[in-house]
């Protein structure tokens, strides 16, 4: 007689999104201005404090099981609300029974852990935030009855500096790049305060009165704390370098840091006969897996908030780097956050339409349709919301308490913007997919249609002969003669634009030099990968090695919030009003992760979960290459010259995409890992 299946190991549950909700609460209000909190300025929501699990089970005997709880707890059996029990260990009846267990906390999220033989809480069971609906429990990783999820931290290491010197009288450190973390004091004693000023840059940190992020304490009240000897602060900050200013009777052995991170496996590579190039691409990595916390942030010295926007292209990056999906999820639904909604997400009218692409691209990516059942009925009445601020003529505009945003440039941003309706447009494709995956086929018609309408109305009311392209914005119902990149480069993205027209922005709008130019990390990650998608490869790694090769020229080490060849010296350094406003580590700064992943080691997914995918190499005026990228359940790799190409893949699906003799070829690629080659000539 075989034994019964074991049962699936115990883990805390909670209601589903509110580990993410509250996560995000604690995080949007980390953010210091040289030490006065900073807290994001948008409606944070918070997790429901009153939460009811249920479980059905059927026992041949009785069994113990044992409870613990994130808040007070009550547990009965079979609807006998007047028979409760807080007792952590009880004994349940044989047969079939249903426990309800009530959880409340105001403070973190009600969560609920059981353990017994057979009886383990889980994902099988449910919960309600009493709104008459009961949806599957919310469940991660946590699996120890003493480590529920209000016990959360990232992982942390030991580093020292890398240089330490004394200037003007305090000592100076260097920790060699760009980190993330907790200073460490070392035997610290005496009276008196230390005062400490962090700089990205080492103009930042040797200017106390202009440094972002400043820490002070009273030495003698800190020893008291020490633990095993160490003393460390508070709150971590970003930095490259500390300059420590303490008073005569302050004294420490040595300072160091507990560096704080997500423990990411780096899933991709890549090198190439140009080193700079490579270097570029390894910064991005390591830009990237710094704003790769609790959440995908936008930078770590700031804001350190989570603007969707910044989001979707770290998603994408991740896609091509660590495939982290932990990471992914936690951020998609605590932007979405909860209803009612009063206004979008960030309070940007773009950033709730990046919303939607990234969930699609998160099923295209992962196949993830359990998430998508999860998310539905949020992004339903998300673009109920987006859709009631359409004008007379179908086009979305913002209203007075909007911030439209588009870029980081002098735009304006009045009416109807041609970006927004090209995002919309998009918006409801993704909607389109999301109700024909539910079954809702009737929404699915729905979606889809409006999707072309709004395609259609945006050509035909912003499309403009003489200059080539679309113009900016509509303003009572006339179409304004400006003409920027962002409207033709979404829209070549999303394929809305006939070959002719394709050709013709890319001619006389993306490589026009007198369209204004982009000068932001985050547009020029859209700009370059649109005109990889149109062939131009070559001039994409010249404007690499250019503009992320120029910040690398300046010292970084890692990619900032803006970067602008004109400034010099400590102007690089200012934004916002501040002398040292900008983030010199930021995440939308990593764009060269998906640039290179995806169109010169050339892996995209055909259909979702990389059931099928393409693999398209390009050199792209490089002599040799070697990639690796991660793809569901997998990688694929591609070692690539000007006479042949090798490809290899650890799943089924791929197709080897290139072109011979002036035609275009495919041939699949082996599920077992072993190489295919080909032979191939630049020039063919």
């Amino acid at each position: 007689m075989s034994k019964p299946a074991k049962a699936q190991d115990a883990t805390w549950i909670w209601y589903p999104g509110d580990f993410e909700v509250r996560l995000h609460e604690k995080a949007s209000t980390w953010r210091r201005a040289r030490g006065v909190a900073y807290p994001a300025y948008w409606r944070l929501d918070r997790h429901y404090s009153n939460v009811k699990f249920r479980y059905v089970y059927d026992l041949p005997q009785e069994e113990t099981i044992r409870i613990a709880a994130e808040g007070r707890f009550s547990l009965y059996l079979d609807g006998r609300d007047n028979s409760r029990t807080d007792r952590s260990e009880i004994t349940l009846p044989a047969g079939r029974h249903e426990i309800a267990v009530s959880v409340f906390n105001d403070t973190e999220i009600p969560a609920l852990y059981v353990s017994g033989d057979r009886i383990r809480s889980g994902p099988s069971w449910e919960a309600t935030s009493y709104q008459n609906e009961w949806v599957a429990a919310g469940a991660w990783t946590f699996d120890a009855p003493e480590a529920g999820p209000s016990t959360f931290r990232l992982s942390v290491a030991p580093q020292d500096p890398v240089a330490s010197e004394i200037r003007g009288g305090h000592a100076l450190l260097d920790f060699g790049r760009e980190t993330f973390g907790y200073l460490r004091f070392h035997d610290l004693s005496g009276d008196g305060e230390a005062r400490i000023y962090y700089g990205e840059s080492l103009s930042e940190a040797l200017s106390p009165e202009a440094c972002v992020t400043v820490d002070r304490f009273d030495a003698g009240a800190a020893a008291t704390r020490s633990v095993e000897g160490l003393y460390t602060v508070e709150e971590g900050k970003a930095f490259r370098y500390v300059w420590i200013h303490a008073d005569p009777g302050v004294r420490w052995e040595k300072v160091s840091m507990l560096y704080e991170f997500v423990p990411v496996t780096y899933r991709s590579a890549f090198e190439c006969d140009d080193a700079k190039l490579t270097e570029i691409y390894e910064m991005s990595l390591y830009t990237l897996h710094l704003n790769t916390r609790e959440f995908f942030l936008d930078g770590i010295k700031r804001d350190r908030w989570v603007w969707c926007g910044d989001a979707y292209q770290a998603f994408l990056m991740n896609y091509y780097s660590f495939f982290d999906l932990d990471v992914t999820r936690r951020t998609l639904v605590a932007l979405r956050g909860k209803d009612p909604l009063t206004t979008h997400i960030n309070t940007i009218l773009d950033y709730s339409m990046y919303w939607f692409v990234s969930l699609y691209d998160y099923y295209l990516y992962t196949g993830d349709f359990a998430f998508i059942r999860q998310c539905y009925g949020r992004a339903v009445s998300l673009m109920a919301f987006c859709l009631k601020q359409l004008n007379a003529e179908g086009l979305i505009e913002g209203r007075p308490q909007d911030w439209v945003f588009v870029d980081w440039a002098d735009l304006d941003n009045t009416g109807a913007v041609s970006t927004e309706q090209i995002l919309l447009a998009r918006s409801l494709e993704a909607m389109a997919k999301f109700a024909a995956l539910m079954g809702e086929d009737d929404d699915a018609a729905a979606y889809a249609a409006q999707a072309e309408e709004i395609k259609a109305a945006t050509l035909r009311l912003f499309w403009d002969e003489t200059q080539g392209g679309l113009l900016h914005h509509r303003v009572a119902g006339e179409t304004k003669p400006l003409m920027t990149k962002h409207a033709g480069m979404f829209a070549m993205t999303y394929d809305y634009l006939t070959p002719a027209q394709r050709e013709s922005v890319i001619r006389n709008v993306l490589l026009n030099p007198d369209v204004p130019d982009i000068r932001t990390p985050y547009m020029r990650f859209h700009e370059l990968a649109t005109l990889c998608e149109s062939g131009e490869h070559d001039y994409v790694r010249r404007e690499m090695l250019s503009y992320w090769g120029g910040m690398i020229a300046l010292g970084a080490t890692t990619f900032w919030e803006e970067y602008d060849p004109k400034l010099a010296d400590d102007a690089h350094y200012g934004m916002y009003g501040m002398p040292f406003g900008k983030s010199l580590c930021h995440a939308w700064g990593a764009g060269p992760i998906y640039l290179i992943g995806k169109y010169f080691i050339g892996v995209k997914p055909l259909t979702p979960g990389y059931g099928t995918f393409a693999v398209e190499p390009h050199l792209g005026g490089l002599t040799w290459f070697k990639g690796t990228v991660p793809i569901a359940g997998g990688e694929a790799e591609v070692d690539m010259n000007k006479a042949r190409i090798r490809v290899r893949a650890t799943r089924g699906g791929g197709l080897l995409r290139y072109r011979e003799g002036g035609a275009d070829k495919e041939i699949p690629i082996p599920d077992d890992g072993r190489w295919t080659e080909v032979e191939w000539h630049e020039r063919a």
